[in-house]
């Protein structure tokens, strides 16, 4: 038993304990409360001294390269935590002062836009709430515009989503008398956001702006391409200027002006500044006044669909653990086109039984009286081969290829969430499979991952289309078969996959397109200037690869030999390239099947030279043969 002093002694101390636990509670607390003040007294203050900058990037007109009009933008004071517009709205928002902030941003904005006198179209960013506010719809934005001496078609009103819009009705009607005003209407960010697809369709603004997310990197995301052009051929249908946000480079502007997409805004273009240029930059009209169409990105070669096991399944009525061999036996018998039946116990699946073996073991002597009773579990495989319906074809390939053979021809189990929905067979897998490599092989061959015939096709017919001339450069290989015949083809993949190397080495991947039509042949259509000194340098590189993939006694001679089909040995040169190079004139021709014809003349006539050659057909009905380029071994 504790002492009096300590008993006083152990309250103390956990009395000074719990003290210090609610001070350090309360410290966070009271750090957060004082945060809370001070940013709501620096806000207090912009407001009051005006304390905003208005900031102004230009939009382009992306087919022309005019300047038509700035977005306007605004930031607080550099040196206070309310200097991002984000967190200045962030501050607004958590102490009621949303209206009095966006208001002052509005009104500082066109201010500044008169008083710079900016040519075009002013891009004001207004947010759906605001647009509701019951003063806000009643003039307030006019008075502003009325006051600076700016007519209302010259601003557009940029809606700007910072949470969910679901009173559609409303902003309906909000937007409708604001176009009543003369003022017209934009979508901000358009793909991102709470609900911007919807306010497209219910608002049919004039603009839209696609948001930066899908405009960065399109030159190599074959996805943000197709939702960019998707909202390109929407626009169009609908009458609305697409405007495309955040272009960060050269290529990224070149590719959205080939989409057709009307206007764009980024960094690559302007930056927002307090005093913008009236005019668009010398190298950016350059740029887009150039001739010449973008090289789009395409997906690999299988990766254009991805196809599941869902694909291949097929109902089959399953046994039970509880049914005899004979009642399965009668199944057989009663189907004739029958030839598994899965065993499933509770939903899940435990084995299969195949025709072949039940029926193969009942026709044995008295096998079917000993037998026919028991449960069909006797003779089933415990261990079938069991797949989730959303298993891709190519890992379930791979997953038959390395179990036991017997699985191909028994076929599969597909569940979904580990219980039995129906079977798959073998057959159904490989015609699958082999369908999807001739589709693919159409859009890009498995072996090189280099376009197939279809984009090839798609961008002669968009340089055709576009009236720009080029370079159609037919690439093949000589005396190629007879490599595969003495090295195998494995070693004959390995040479193509050098050719795909070496020809894309010396492209520039934003200007020439390079495809593999297939086999040894493969085709670059050139935009460079300098396309005759890449066809050289593609001849010196190949000359110098191509002796490593013979064996030493090969390369020594400068020959190797393979046996004809009368078994006599014929010795055959090295091999070596032949380029075929056509050039595409505007009306010259009208379609990717003469351009493949031309081309494929001029490539024979190549192969005509001994070694490494180029044949150049500068001009219809006239040709220009180039000396050959031998490789040392040919030398």
């Amino acid at each position: 038993m504790l002492c009096p002093d300590t008993n006083e002694a152990v309250a103390t101390a956990a009395h000074i304990a719990r003290t210090a636990a609610n001070d350090r509670v309360e410290e966070p607390c009271r750090q957060t409360e004082s945060k809370d003040a001070m940013l709501l007294s620096r806000l207090q203050e912009v407001l009051s001294q005006r304390q905003l900058t208005a900031l102004f990037q230009p939009i382009i007109n992306m087919q022309r390269g005019g300047i038509v009009g700035y977005e306007g933008l605004i930031r607080g004071p550099s040196d206070s935590p309310l200097h991002s517009p984000m967190n200045l709205f962030k501050v607004a928002r958590a102490h009621d002062l949303s209206v009095e902030v966006e208001h002052m941003c509005r009104r500082i904005v066109l201010e500044r836009f008169t008083e710079l006198q900016l040519p075009g179209k002013l891009f004001l960013n207004v947010s759906p709430e605001m647009l509701l506010q019951p003063h806000a719809r009643y003039g307030e934005t006019l008075a502003y515009i009325d006051d600076v001496g700016i007519h209302p078609d010259r601003v557009i009103i940029e809606l700007t989503e910072n949470q969910p819009t679901y009173d559609y009705k409303l902003l309906k009607e909000a937007v409708k008398h604001y176009r009543g005003m003369g003022f017209q209407i934009a979508i901000d960010d358009l793909g991102e956001g709470f609900s911007s697809l919807r306010l497209w369709s219910e608002l049919r603004p004039e603009y839209v702006k696609i948001d930066m997310h899908f405009v960065q990197g399109i030159n190599q995301d074959p996805v943000k391409l197709q939702f960019v052009r998707s909202i390109q051929e929407i626009a169009q249908e609908s009458g609305t200027i697409a405007i495309a946000e955040g272009i960060e480079t050269q290529n990224e502007m070149l590719l959205v002006r080939d989409l057709g997409i009307a206007y764009g805004q980024g960094y690559h273009i302007a930056r927002p500044l307090a005093h913008p240029a009236i005019d668009v930059a010398t190298d950016i009209a350059a740029s887009l006044n150039r001739s010449g169409v973008s090289v789009y990105p395409y997906k690999a070669a299988l990766e254009h669909n991805v196809i599941t096991a869902a694909k291949l399944l097929r109902a089959v009525p399953p046994a039970s653990p509880v049914m005899t061999n004979t009642d399965v036996y009668e199944m057989f018998i009663g189907t004739p086109d029958l030839q598994n039946v899965p065993v499933v116990e509770n939903g899940r699946p435990v084995g299969l039984i195949t025709r072949h073996n039940l029926i193969d073991r009942f026709a044995r002597l008295f096998s079917r009286d000993v037998y026919g009773k028991k449960s069909c579990v006797t003779f089933m495989d415990p261990y079938p081969l069991i797949i989730d319906k959303n298993t891709s074809l190519q890992e379930l390939s791979r997953m038959i290829v390395e179990a036991d053979h017997h699985h191909l021809s028994n076929g599969f189990i597909i569940t979904a969430e580990d219980r039995y929905i129906g079977m798959g067979t073998g057959q159904d897998l490989m015609r699958e499979i082999t369908q999807m490599q001739i589709n693919a092989a159409r859009y890009a061959n498995p072996l090189t991952m280099l376009p197939g015939n279809v984009p090839i096709n798609e961008h002669i017919d968009r340089l055709l289309q576009g009236g720009v001339p080029f370079f159609a450069c037919y690439a093949d290989l000589d005396h190629f078969k007879p490599f595969n015949d003495a090295y195998g083809y494995r070693r004959g993949d390995d040479v193509i996959q050098l050719t795909g190397r070496t020809l894309a080495a010396h492209c520039d991947p934003t200007r020439d397109f390079i495809g593999h039509i297939g086999g040894d042949d493969f085709i670059i259509l050139f935009q460079s200037e300098d396309w005759e000194a890449r066809c050289r340098s593609v001849m010196n590189d190949f000359g110098a690869a191509i002796p490593g993939y013979y064996n030493a006694d090969d390369r020594e001679r400068g020959t190797y030999v393979s046996e004809d089909r009368r078994g006599r040995r014929v010795f055959h040169p090295l091999i070596s390239i032949s380029l075929g190079v056509v050039r595409v004139e505007p009306g010259n021709f009208h379609s990717h099947h003469q351009i493949a014809t031309a081309a494929a003349e001029a490539k024979k006539q190549a192969k005509k030279i001994p070694g490494n050659s180029l044949f150049i057909e500068r001009r219809q009905g006239s040709a220009t043969p180039a000396w050959p380029f031998l490789s040392q071994s040919h030398a």
